[in-house]
């Protein structure tokens, strides 16, 4: 389930119960990265909906089978090449959905840090990823 955002007053807050630094953006709520007991491990923005993210990649790579399968059998092209599009629609879904849990938490995060330096690396970071993933369109 990705993170929701609420609306608060108070500039910042620390929340011990659940490990989870809080801060505001904008008059928003943005949940940064939790970090363990140790201090060293921190989640990603699709923490929350990985598994949903893994059962969407195994079906996708069912799909891959699948097509390798259609070939093996001399299928007709037309046929492998609607699963083909399906498979790359598919796996751009699943990009989207990391790609939109990364700008809402780490970008936002790093933002919301305070940290000039941070935030400027991930926003460069952001704007290379869409650049790459808008090569393959």
């Amino acid at each position: 389930m990705p993170a929701t955002y609420r609306r608060r007053s108070e500039p910042s807050q620390f929340d011990d119960s659940r490990g989870r630094c809080q801060d505001t953006l904008a008059g928003y709520v943005i949940p940064s990265w939790t970090v363990s007991v140790s201090g060293s491990h921190r989640t990603h923005g699709y923490a929350e909906q990985k598994d949903r993210l893994l059962k969407r990649l195994a079906r996708a790579e069912g799909q891959v089978r699948g097509v390798a399968r259609m070939v093996e059998e001399d299928r007709y092209c037309i046929d492998i090449l609607t699963q083909l599009a399906a498979i790359d629609t598919a796996l751009e879904g699943v990009a989207l959905a990391i790609l939109d849990d990364h700008v809402k938490h780490c970008v936002a995060g790093a933002l919301a840090s305070g940290d000039d330096a941070e935030g400027a690396t991930k926003i460069d970071e952001l704007l290379a990823a869409v650049r790459r993933f808008a090569k393959t369109r």
